[in-house]
């Protein structure tokens, strides 16, 4: 099983982005997915995270009515968009998901990560 992020790249003060990211491989649930950041310098932080159910979903309060997380059980897949983007915003993002494969444990995985850098 592997995340897959993408979309990241180099965006003005003001402007929007979308990420996506795809689970590959056999799984026999997809439970809880989000998205993290990390800064340079500063630990990794939560951004949005989102149930199977796609109900109570979670943001932190820095990006609340700015971003918007969704997900796509069939195609295995967690969106960000992400609109009025800040300086502050600058980050490598990252993926994360819940999976249970047949047979097995459930488990937490990362997707590699994807750098959003927003200009002033």
């Amino acid at each position: 099983v592997q995340l897959q992020a993408f979309g990241g790249g180099l965006v003005q003060s003001g402007g929007s982005l979308a990420l996506s990211c795809v689970v590959s491989g056999s799984l026999f649930h997809l439970g809880l997915m989000g998205w993290y950041r990390q800064a340079s310098g500063k630990q990794r932080e939560l951004v949005a995270t989102i149930p199977p159910g796609s109900v109570n979903i979670n943001y932190a309060d820095s990006v609340k009515g700015r971003f918007t997380v969704s997900r796509d059980n069939a195609k295995k897949m967690i969106s960000l968009q992400m609109t009025d983007l800040r300086p502050e915003d600058t980050a490598v993002y990252y993926c994360n998901a819940d999976i249970t494969q047949r047979g097995s444990m459930t488990e937490n995985f990362w997707g590699k990560g994807t750098q959003v850098t927003v200009s002033s």
